[in-house]
């Protein structure tokens, strides 16, 4: 793996959803506004925050996940054998000290998993028209299939062996890379809520109840990402964003990265790994020692979650609190998350989101040059 981040200042993806985005949805779902309709408005929507992404001095640009509802559930639901099936209640916090519960869709298994067709393609091909930085494409990491549901999820009678689940999931992503390289995708993030919530022991003993072993899954969940990014080429840079929750200025899960770290940073085939360390929900940087060459960690040091602006010398201090662990060079900075891991976004205004990634950039020239 050679790729490199088009910028030491990135960003995770999502961007607050404009009015006329939203209200072209909920017609849609009306029945009110025919598809081609809604992606014309899509369309315009994209163009624009393409626009603003680079106007601010961004690198790096994606479509702002404007044509998703939710993060992972508008694609996982396109592959063959996906159904989702109410949600499983979360008790999301935020910094008021107030939960906000919500039950995120669960994903289960109805069928042989398959890439019945090319998914996020024709996105791709329309965000290369409208960008002169390189476009960037998210997706859910395959493990969203297996961590909320765990066993219970996938019908003995469809997958009688865990293996041969894992093997048809891995190779309906490398259908969708291969199909996202042959369109010139050439930097590709999966966005991973699980391996974040295997570090909250709360979670660890939820998934116990599940029958997943949270001592071995990070494991198997490396191998699943590196057989789903294995046909890739070259010249693509892999990317992963670990999450602990982004719903509302809300989080469902907390920290550090200790219990997973080890076998993230030397067992996933990964260039870079983009890590929430935006409080102190997220832990220290010790686990950055395990960071082999090669490598680089994205330090999310400004919050989606709150409006309030981080100051430069606040942020330089924890790079420096970093290099303790790391070296410079295998480090790059960005927001923690994204502004809208769903439609409803975070708490916090357009100017607040121009701000936060101003900031990003003029840190990242300062820092890095």
């Amino acid at each position: 793996m050679s790729a490199q981040l088009p910028s030491r200042a990135d960003h995770v993806g999502s961007f607050l959803r404009p009015a006329a985005v939203l209200d072209a949805r909920d017609a849609f779902a009306r029945g009110e506004l025919p598809a081609e309709n809604l992606r014309f408005i899509e369309d315009q929507a994209i163009r624009d925050i393409a626009k603003y992404q680079e106007s601010l001095g961004l690198k790096a640009i994606s479509d702002g996940e404007f044509r998703r509802k939710f993060f992972h559930t508008d694609f996982l639901l396109q592959l063959d054998g996906v159904a989702e099936e109410g949600g499983m209640e979360v008790a999301f916090h935020n910094a008021a000290g107030t939960d906000v519960h919500f039950a995120p869709p669960r994903m289960v298994i109805d069928g042989k998993i398959a890439h019945a067709r090319p998914i996020e393609r024709a996105n791709f091909e329309y965000l290369k028209s409208v960008v002169s930085e390189t476009p960037k494409v998210t997706i859910p990491s395959p493990t969203m299939l297996h961590f909320r549901a765990g066993r219970d999820g996938i019908p003995a009678d469809v997958y009688p062996e865990m293996q041969q689940f894992y093997d048809d999931v891995a190779a309906a992503y490398r259908a969708e890379v291969a199909d996202l390289a042959d369109a010139g995708c050439r930097y590709l993030q999966f966005d991973d809520t699980n391996l974040a919530y295997l570090c909250d022991e709360t979670h660890r003993e939820n998934a116990r109840k599940r029958g997943v072993d949270p001592d071995e899954t990070p494991r198997a969940y490396a191998a699943l990402i590196n057989a789903s990014f294995r046909d890739a080429p070259a010249d693509m840079l892999r990317a992963i964003h670990l999450c602990r929750g982004n719903f509302r200025s809300s989080w469902a899960a907390e920290g550090g990265y200790e219990p997973v770290a080890e076998i993230m940073f030397n067992e996933l085939e990964i260039d870079a790994f983009l890590l929430e360390y935006d409080d102190p929900r997220s832990g220290d940087f010790a686990p950055l020692r395990f960071l082999p060459k090669g490598k680089v960690v994205v330090l999310g040091l400004v919050t989606t979650k709150l409006g309030e602006l981080e100051t430069k010398d606040e942020i330089k201090r924890r790079i420096d609190e970093a290099l303790k662990f790391t070296s410079l060079d295998q480090l790059a900075l960005s927001p923690q998350c994204g502004f809208a891991s769903t439609h409803h976004g975070n708490d916090l205004s357009i100017q607040q989101q121009s701000d936060k990634i101003r900031l990003v950039v003029e840190v990242a020239e300062e820092v890095w040059g």
